[in-house]
This record gives structure tokens, C-alpha cells and sequence, in this order.
């Protein structure tokens, strides 16, 4: 099965009613221009004749808040892209907006452009931490707005903020668990990177807002993912996208260019810990998935320094019929 991408159009901030805490969205995006409908065009056009698997491919419009935007600009963005969905083109278009911009009559006109999947920025479940980082939306607007996205037959995807403003590992675990009750189709996890030129970042600096420790965050989102494994929800990202933009403005935070890999790499390393026997040492050989075997070994090869360090010889091999974040101790 082909893996499924997106052709990414950003849209920067020209929808958002406010700006929040931790928001930089020039930054974020790394486009500072506003597209036009030639652009979306040229854009799909070189992207059709570069794609391999169409099928699998979806335009998507994000950086800003879709729904919110002009609604004369957003036909003209949505009209463009329609051109380029159906058979032998892309397979759809996916949006991502703010759980207080969508509607009965927002979500029909969606429909009618050939969109199929909506991204909501939640960011987190915990009504002080969306006052205290000025998100302008309550926990019931994102269980309103899901539930009216799967009532008119969208994929609903769900973007959350792990190490907020106000918030702790163990609020970031009550989201999740509010968020799996929601059942999305996606989730997208950003731990905070605190940017340059936001109230996050002047926060930060004077010492108001103290997150924690790097160390900490990947393993909540260690336990994050460990949590969602046991779910249908697919994550489709895990840490903040690299950009030259983001490493040169920020100023604290949670930021690595292989975020994901450092939490799963502690995925495994919990799930060798959990496989062994009590009090063991010496040479121990453990399978995973013949896919996953650089990740059971760690980042930089952290599991096995983490298990030498501990007397044990680890030695990882491959096999078929294990799933992913499965081990089975060989001996």
C-alpha cells in the first residue's frame, strides 16, 4: 500500500480572529505570502506531474484557519484545487481550521468542493490552558465541531499542544484521554516550541512560564503514543516540521528535527524493559517488527547504551509476525 502524502499550500494566518500565545504563524508556515488561485494551480500542476500515487495524494490547505478566512477567497482557493480531484488527479482536498469556525452550512460547502478531511487545531482540552494561551475556544467548541464534521462524513483530524502555558504532563495526558474518547481518524501532537516575537516566548524570558525538561516531554509523548497504539487514531505527526525559520527564532521549547524518533526510540525502550526478566544480565536478545529494528536499537543507539549501562548486551532482531510497538524476549 502506497504511503499517503499531501501537496501543502499554506495559507498564513489571514483566517485567525486572534493571535495566540504561542502563535508565529510567518514562522511556522515558513511562507510569509498569501496564495492565489494561479498559484494553487501551478502548484497542483507541477505536483500531478511529480507525484507517483495520485491516489493516495490529497491537496491540503494549511498555516491558518480555512474556514475563517474570506469566504469569496476561500471558493476561489477551493475551486482551483477542485480542478485537480477525481480520477487519475488527487484523491481530495484536507483543510485545517479552528474548532469555532465550522458549521452546518461551512461543512456543506466544503462538501460540495470535493474537501474530505478536516485537521481542528484543539491544542489541548483544558479550558484554563486555552484561556491562558488566548485560543478564543472552549473544550465544547472542539467536541461540538467533531462531532458535526463525522456527522456530515468527513476524516477528522485532531492537532493538540503538548507543554503549554499552564499546563503539565499530567493535563496533557487528560486531553488525550478526551481526545481519544472523540475518536478521531488523525492526530497530529506538536509539544510547545516557544518562538520569537510571541507572548509564549516574553513569558518565557521572564521566567512566568517554566517548561519542563526536554527529557520529560519525550516521554510523555513516548507514553502518548504507547497510549494510541492500542487505538484506530493514526498519528501522522509527532514533533514540529523542520524549518530554517523555527530553529533560528526560537527561544525555548520542545523542537528537534527528529522528534519522533527520540519518543519512539523511548517506546521501545519501555516495551525491551517490560519483556525482560526481572534481575537479568548478560547477553539478551529480544524481536520486534523487521521494520522497527533501528528504533528498538534507539536514536544514536540510546537503548543500547541505556541497557549496557544496566549490564545487558542487547541484541535486536526482526521478525514478520510481530505488529508494530510489539517485543517478544528471545533469550
Amino acid at each position: 500500500m502506497s504511503k499517503h502524502s499531501n501537496i501543502s499550500i499554506f495559507v498564513p494566518h489571514v483566517g485567525c480572529p486572534n493571535m495566540c500565545s504561542f502563535c508565529n504563524q510567518r514562522t511556522i508556515s515558513g511562507h510569509q505570502s498569501v496564495p492565489t488561485a494561479l498559484d494553487v494551480i501551478n502548484t497542483c500542476t507541477q505536483a500531478l506531474g511529480e507525484v507517483k500515487s495520485v491516489q493516495n495524494t490529497e491537496i491540503a490547505f494549511f498555516g491558518g484557519s480555512f474556514t475563517a478566512i474570506d469566504k469569496d477567497y476561500m471558493t476561489e482557493l477551493l475551486s482551483a484545487a477542485k480542478q485537480f480531484v477525481g480520477k487519475d488527479k488527487f484523491c481530495g482536498i484536507r483543510i485545517s481550521t479552528r474548532p469555532d469556525c465550522i458549521n452546518e452550512q461551512i461543512l456543506e460547502s466544503l462538501k460540495s468542493y470535493g474537501v474530505r478531511a478536516i485537521e481542528l487545531g484543539a491544542q489541548s482540552l483544558d479550558d484554563e490552558v486555552l484561556k491562558a494561551n488566548d485560543r478564543g475556544h472552549t473544550e465544547k467548541d472542539v467536541l461540538k465541531a467533531s462531532e458535526l464534521i463525522k456527522k456530515h462524513g468527513f476524516e477528522l483530524g485532531l492537532q493538540i499542544m503538548t507543554g503549554l502555558y499552564k499546563s503539565n504532563n499530567e493535563k496533557d495526558m487528560q486531553t488525550l484521554k478526551k481526545v481519544i474518547s472523540i475518536n478521531p481518524d488523525t492526530l497530529r501532537i506538536y509539544p510547545t516550541v516557544i518562538l520569537e516575537g510571541t507572548k509564549l516566548g516574553e513569558l518565557y524570558k521572564s521566567g512566568e512560564y517554566k517548561p519542563v525538561s526536554f527529557e520529560s516531554m519525550v516521554e510523555l509523548c513516548a507514553d502518548m503514543l504507547i497510549e494510541l497504539s492500542q487505538t484506530d487514531i493514526s498519528v501522522i505527526r509527532c514533533g514540529l516540521h523542520a524549518s530554517d525559520n523555527v530553529s533560528t527564532e526560537q527561544v525555548g521549547g520542545f523542537y528537534h528535527p527528529a522528534f519522533k524518533e527520540l519518543c519512539e526510540s523511548v517506546v521501545y525502550r519501555k516495551l525491551i524493559e517490560k519483556a525482560l526478566p526481572e534481575n537479568i544480565t548478560g547477553r539478551c536478545e529480544v524481536s520486534v517488527d523487521e521494520l522497527c529494528i533501528s528504533k528498538a536499537v534507539g536514536h544514536g543507539k540510546s537503548n543500547t547504551e541505556y541497557f549496557k549501562n544496566k549490564g545487558i548486551e542487547l541484541a535486536v532482531k526482526g521478525e514478520k509476525n510481530l505488529g508494530r510497538y510489539q517485543c517478544r524476549f528471545r533469550g
